[in-house]
């Protein structure tokens, strides 16, 4: 028997054909973009993810909420994993690690999970103290209250231990002084101090933290103190996660002021009329290991642990990375294999 094929099936048929390898072309051009380096644009209401690559965010993050300033609108760089690479094991109980440009997760381990952050919740003091004060040569006065914190003060670079002068009640400095003590030397009156120069009073100061977050549609943060200090019997209600605070970072990067005093090593600050001079040593131990080393800022309190956050640049100087680890007793090992392992990971190429 003899099986006749109209040359209209033939035709049909390779058209059909034609238009199964352009949708699998495009499929496989979209993976190769998108699924080994995925970008983080908006917000979701999960909670965490286990995958370390943070490629569930894309099912669960829109694109109307990207969280770096203009970022969007000219994207000119993204990274791209390297083929073979297998992911970073660290021992922190929570990290994450974003290109700062492009939104993109390099490193993700448990990343969304609500935790108590300790001293990075600076960072956002920090910001609004930018964002807020035009003259950070205004003096502020020195409270009472604001000395009246447990842990890090200024002075005292460790609890109980002080190899300088403390602040005074009643003492004049500049904000610019008090806000260098707070990044460097990680003070918890100065952050105090700050809060109370800008509110009145801390508990409204962390009300304007907490508009901040929401403003940068930050689903995993709600702080409860300018210094990170948690409040006792209500330390569930002080929280962040691994990759907000990667977000918050990112986008203090906008204010060089903020870096540049985090990158100081050591200095001296002086009251107003040069009466009290206080030394000042940052905490951050990698600045003077990592050559690559924007700044960073440390973070511990017992029920938090030890915590860093750090941003780096590639050797070209054009690509920024901010990773954060959280509860890590090898904070400083892990925050170095972390970076390195990131930069020989990844290639940057146009978008």
């Amino acid at each position: 028997m003899t099986v006749r094929v109209s040359k209209y099936s033939f035709f049909s048929v390779v058209f059909l054909f034609s238009i199964l390898l352009f949708f699998l072309k495009i499929d496989f051009i979209y993976e190769m973009k998108n699924e080994s380096s995925p970008r983080v644009l908006g917000e979701s209401n999960e909670n965490g993810f286990s995958d370390s690559s943070g490629k569930n965010f894309l099912k669960s993050y829109g694109k109307d909420n990207f969280f770096l300033p203009d970022t969007n609108k000219n994207i000119e760089f993204v990274p791209v994993k390297k083929k073979d690479v297998q992911d970073i094991k660290i021992w922190s109980k929570a990290s994450v690690a974003i290109d700062v440009d492009s939104g993109t997760i390099l490193h993700y381990d448990n990343g969304r999970k609500k935790t108590q952050v300790a001293s990075l919740t600076k960072i956002m003091t920090a910001i609004l103290i930018v964002e807020n004060v035009p003259n950070l040569e205004k003096e502020t006065v020195i409270s009472k209250e604001a000395l009246w914190v447990p842990g890090t003060v200024v002075g005292c670079p460790m609890s109980g231990f002080c190899n300088s002068n403390r602040l005074y009640a009643g003492e004049k400095i500049s904000i610019r002084n008090i806000l260098h003590a707070m990044l460097l030397n990680s003070a918890n009156d100065a952050a105090k101090s700050l809060a109370i120069h800008i509110s009145g009073a801390e508990e409204k100061f962390v009300d304007m933290m907490n508009a901040k977050v929401k403003e940068l549609g930050l689903k995993d943060t709600h702080f409860c103190t300018s210094s990170g200090l948690e409040i006792d019997e209500q330390e569930q209600n002080c929280y962040s996660s691994a990759y907000d605070m990667a977000r918050i970072a990112s986008y203090s990067l906008q204010y060089d002021l903020i870096w540049d005093i985090m990158r100081i090593d050591e200095e001296k600050i002086y009251s107003s009329d040069g009466k009290y001079m206080h030394q000042l040593k940052n905490t951050d131990i990698l600045l003077g290991e990592m050559e690559n080393c924007l700044g960073g800022k440390t973070g511990f309190t017992p029920l938090a642990g030890k915590s860093l956050l750090t941003a780096t640049v590639d050797e070209t100087k054009k690509h920024r990375v901010v990773a954060v680890i959280l509860d890590d007793p090898d904070r400083w090992g892990d925050m170095r294999r972390l970076t390195q392992w990131i930069f020989d990971s990844y290639d940057w190429r146009r978008y």
